[in-house]
């Protein structure tokens, strides 16, 4: 048996706590603070993203039955409700919020692989909305009577980290977000429809990055050039300018038109990008693989807390945004150091159920084992971290 530490703590050892201290330091986090540190807070509130905690109540009656062990587990001699309330509503979101970021280019480092082969990061842009009840969150006005936050998210298809996250109201338009992107030269930015935003698409063209982007049925243009040898699936790949009054002047370059066949859906996708130089095949598998924004969003909200928050105001729902990240991050490069022939679901199934064992972390997983296929695959989850 491993004497030691808890599965917590040792999950808890591959965070850079120096770093961390340093972003507290910087915002002055734990100012006047004597026993309810930042460091603490953190990891109450990844022990209870681990944990799967419905509220805050829940959380702390989990950690109160853990009473004799919260301080082995990092989180201090007591976390009282009154004290992690507090901590969320009143302490700087940017220091989780740097420290996310900081994670997840640990996570992308450890994770970087190279396979679509062509010489630059591949990125899917989207965002998700998160229902809230306006009554409680009366900062998230979204309609009359509904309100919502919206999380505009850069995911980087290759690794299947997110690079980039970006919160705002949900009544905020998907394009207005494309400015907050912190653009890459040489990189593939993947988009839907609702990004058709010219003037931002022409930046991307201007910085020598590439985007692959679905025309909406409207598009007006003019056809230049046509290659004629067109491969399976391919319906026509042509060079266009665009006509249209506001999209003539945002984005006065040329451009590749390619209109593709899915068979599997049966039905047609028209496509626009500036990357002139790979095949139009190449441009729809691109383009397939904007989904794995979609898988992600499905992924946390299902399997990680930010539906139902520990907190009212503005503050404490960034914070516990930003605390998931950590922790989706934290599984990735625990997953990868590691070196688990797992999928997530089971890392996560197999780490909520023993934080608080003292079984060494890679016992925990040699040992465990999953008899239904099923269960084990689970056809209806998204297939995170596998390839």
């Amino acid at each position: 048996m491993h004497k030691d530490k808890y599965v917590f703590s040792q999950l808890v050892s591959f965070l850079d706590r120096n770093k961390f201290n340093y972003l507290v330091r910087q915002y002055a986090g734990d100012k006047y603070v004597k026993h309810f540190t930042c460091w603490n807070q953190l990891l109450a509130l990844m022990f209870g993203q681990l944990s799967n905690r419905e509220s805050l109540r829940d959380l702390v009656v989990a950690l109160d039955a853990h009473r004799l062990k919260c301080y082995h587990l990092g989180m201090g001699k007591n976390v009282s409700k009154s004290s992690l309330a507090r901590a969320n509503q009143d302490r700087d979101y940017h220091i989780f919020e740097e420290y996310a970021y900081y994670l997840v280019s640990e996570a992308r480092q450890k994770r970087a692989t190279d396979i679509f082969k062509l010489g630059g990061n591949i990125y899917a842009f989207d965002s998700t909305v998160i229902d809230l009840c306006l009554s409680v969150f009366w900062w998230a006005k979204f309609r009359k009577k509904k309100g919502g936050i919206k999380i505009h998210t850069l995911y980087d298809v290759e690794t299947q980290v997110p690079a980039f996250f970006h919160i705002t109201e949900a009544a905020v338009h998907d394009s207005k977000a494309m400015k907050e992107i912190p653009y890459e030269p040489g990189s593939y930015y993947i988009f839907d429809r609702a990004y058709n935003n010219f003037k931002m698409l022409y930046r991307i063209y201007q910085i020598e990055a590439f985007f692959v982007i679905r025309a909406k049925k409207n598009l007006q243009y003019k056809a230049i050039k046509w290659k004629r040898r067109l491969p399976k699936n391919v319906l026509s790949d042509t060079t266009i300018e665009l006509t249209g009054f506001y999209p003539k002047q945002y984005y006065p370059e040329p451009l590749r038109l390619v209109k593709f066949w899915d068979e599997e859906q049966k039905r047609e996708f028209v496509f626009l990008t500036n990357a002139m130089h790979i095949s139009a095949l190449q441009v729809a598998e691109l383009y397939k693989n904007r989904w794995q924004v979609e898988l992600f969003f499905k992924w946390i909200k299902q399997h990680l807390k930010i539906k139902k928050f520990w907190g009212t105001t503005e503050n404490a729902v960034r914070i516990q945004i930003y605390a998931a990240m950590c922790t989706y991050c934290l599984v990735a490069i625990a997953q990868k150091s590691m070196q688990l022939d797992r999928s997530t679901y089971e890392v996560l199934q197999i780490l909520s159920i023993s934080l608080t064992d003292k079984t060494s972390l890679r016992d925990l997983f040699d040992k465990t084992k999953f008899q239904n296929d099923k269960e084990r695959f689970r056809l209806n989850e998204p297939n995170l971290f596998n390839f």
